[in-house]
């Protein structure tokens, strides 16, 4: 399991508050971390013959906590998992799985003991900017309550990771003949081959995702957990890592960490916790990347082409016309493309700056629903 601790020589226990030695010498970082470590829970999972651990952070006090998607369902072996959850201050709580989101990598799960829950404050993810401070709080290998900083080395990256997906019945293959659990420590350059807007009732085995770049150090276990500003504010859920070679979730930080954004990760939750289902955008259209085609000079989504009657079909786009801008953010591919309009709930409307004949033009699209 990608997100299952390794054995680590040497360590016998836990510790359950952040220690400060010398307060007059306290920094930034320990303050951060002081104010924010009630709020950052350590996860244990089992089912579907599997077992590993994440991190979680605390929504409301009432319970509510969120995690990814590929934590609370190991990496989609289990749709009825074994939920418990260790507290900050060392209480070992059981927890159920209120709803999951593979399309963001993220889940909703809710502790059945909620006296003295600290819920963590949500800070606006679309305010930050590259080079801002940034914390990481969870439990890489298993290691509860660590705390590492960085800072935000890049907004508006997409990834792509593997789906979280749980097959519909026991013996249901994952889609492309993949087989459970998959690795969320990798993810695919935008490079790799195309991606696309798929109809409502296929689904790819990589999700696209819009990610916060940090060079805070995150490993195996982290997922889940909290990426906080300097007030101990969240500004995104820890989710992935890239690596400097082979493959396997047991490679460590090279200093390439990501994370889903608050805003993104607040509105699938508040789905998740009213309907225990998320909303997601459809363009109604399949893209390939403009930058590799010999049909556009300019880099961006290229439109292969369009459902009829679907969003991009009402808006007026067709096949050709190359998509630089979505929602206010650079497209430079159609992994960006892709993320951007999962971020938007079905029915959204938005604008979208596209590229026809060498004249750059924009549009209001409304967004369909992908089922």
């Amino acid at each position: 399991m990608s997100n299952t601790p390794s054995v680590v020589s040497g360590v016998t226990g836990t510790p359950l508050s952040i220690s400060v030695n010398d307060p007059g010498n306290a920094t930034l970082v320990t303050s951060v971390a002081a104010t924010a470590l009630p709020s950052i829970v350590t996860i244990q999972v089992a089912g579907g013959g599997a077992s590993g651990s994440g991190s979680g952070v605390i929504l409301s006090d009432d319970g509510y906590i969120i995690t990814n998607s590929h934590v609370a369902t190991l990496d989609g072996a289990t749709s009825d998992p074994d939920l418990r959850v260790t507290l900050s201050d060392g209480r070992i709580v059981d927890a159920t799985l209120v709803g999951a989101d593979p399309l963001a990598d993220l889940a909703v799960i809710q502790v059945s003991e909620t006296d003295g829950l600290v819920p963590i404050e949500f800070a606006d993810s679309d305010a930050l900017n590259v080079g801002d401070n940034a914390i990481a709080i969870g439990a890489p290998l298993g290691l509860s309550n660590t705390v590492t900083n960085g800072i935000i080395s890049a907004l508006n990256r997409s990834i792509t990771v593997q789906s979280s997906a749980v097959p519909e019945a026991p013996g249901d293959s994952l889609p492309d003949g993949e087989d459970a659990p998959f690795d969320f420590w990798n993810f695919d350059s935008p490079g790799d081959p195309d991606d696309q807007e798929l109809p409502p009732q296929r689904q790819s085995s990589t999700i696209s995702l819009p990610v916060i770049q940090t060079d805070a150090a995150i490993n195996p276990g982290n997922s889940g957990g909290a990426l906080l500003n300097d007030e101990g504010q969240l500004i995104g859920i820890n989710v992935a890592i890239a690596t400097a070679g082979g493959s396997g979730g047991q490679a460590g930080s090279i200093g390439v960490g990501f994370s889903i954004p608050a805003n993104y990760a607040q509105r699938i939750a508040t789905e998740l916790i009213a309907t225990g289902t998320a909303s997601h955008g459809l363009l109604g259209a399949t893209v390939t990347s403009a930058a590799t085609s010999s049909d556009s000079d300019v880099v961006g989504a290229l439109i292969d082409g369009v459902s009829p009657g679907g969003a991009a079909d009402i808006a007026g786009l067709r096949s050709g016309d190359v998509i630089t801008v979505f929602n206010g953010v650079p497209i430079t591919d159609q992994i960006d493309l892709t993320a951007q309009v999962r971020v938007l709930a079905g029915g959204e409307s938005t604008t979208l700056v596209y590229v026809r004949d060498g004249v750059s033009d924009e549009v209001t699209v409304t967004l369909g629903e992908l089922g």
